[in-house]
């Protein structure tokens, strides 16, 4: 455990477009926010500038809805051709209500919409962006890309904002991570009083993103990254789909 981790949001971060040299575009930006990166060091990083750089939009105009995408979208009452990309990212269907569609996403993730987004992103009227196609694989190429450019290798998290059962709102989960062990399982271990846990498992990942989104915010910020400092170099790390509970033991599934 750490006795004190702090969050520094960078500042003056630019617009992220396809094709763009993630890795030095950070690298830039903790230059001029005077951070160096040290041992143990955590870079955060909102998932929409990795599909951005990743190039993961689609355009509208360019999307025939099918006979499924037309019957879900009389279901919902959501545009046919988003209905349809928002198929072409999932598994299957799980719930529905007016304007939502709730999926398994295809990276095993139940999510709205299959995180099918318009905001914040150019013609927004005609494209949408999708995911990262394996958020864990980008993690890993920026900690490696930014090992080579500063000599160190930072733990790489993405995040995301979803809803969730039970609760009001979204919150920052970890959907990507290289470096961070995302799961830790505590069960055997000892409580204060010495009895030994049963069930505790922590997602440590979703607790690092959802303080994460704090610092990044959720709107018209423009800060979508952030250095956490102050955790322990994780010698065993385990990627954010670890987090992913398999259908079998979902109850609402």
């Amino acid at each position: 455990m750490a006795s004190s981790i702090t969050y520094h949001t960078l500042a003056g971060f630019p617009h992220v477009k396809p094709g763009d040299d993630l890795a030095r575009q950070i690298a830039d930006c903790l230059a001029s926010n005077d951070l160096a990166l040290q041992p143990g060091d955590v870079i955060a990083l909102a998932q929409k500038i990795i599909s951005k750089a990743e190039g993961r939009y689609r355009r509208l105009c360019d999307v025939l809805p099918g006979a499924e995408a037309e019957d879900w979208a009389q279901r919902t009452g959501k545009e046919p051709r988003l209905v349809q990309v928002t198929l072409d990212e999932a598994n299957h269907v799980l719930r529905f209500r007016p304007n939502l569609l709730v999926v398994e996403h295809r990276l095993g993730m139940v999510m709205a919409n299959a995180g099918v987004d318009q905001s914040n992103i150019e013609g927004a009227g005609d494209q949408v962006l999708l995911l990262p196609e394996d958020p864990d694989r980008s993690a890993e190429a920026l900690a490696a890309a930014l090992e080579r450019l500063t000599g160190v290798r930072p733990a790489v998290l993405i995040t995301d904002s979803v809803g969730r059962a039970w609760r009001i709102g979204t919150c920052g989960i970890a959907i990507g991570a290289a470096g961070i062990r995302s799961v830790d399982d505590i069960r055997g271990d000892a409580d204060m009083m010495g009895r030994e846990l049963k069930v505790s498992i922590v997602a440590h990942g979703d607790q690092l993103a959802a303080a994460s989104c704090v610092a990044m915010g959720e709107g018209a910020e423009g800060t979508p990254a952030v250095l956490i400092r102050g955790l322990p170099v994780e010698p065993e790390p385990l990627p954010a789909s670890a987090l992913v509970r398999p259908a079998v033991d979902d109850m609402f599934r």
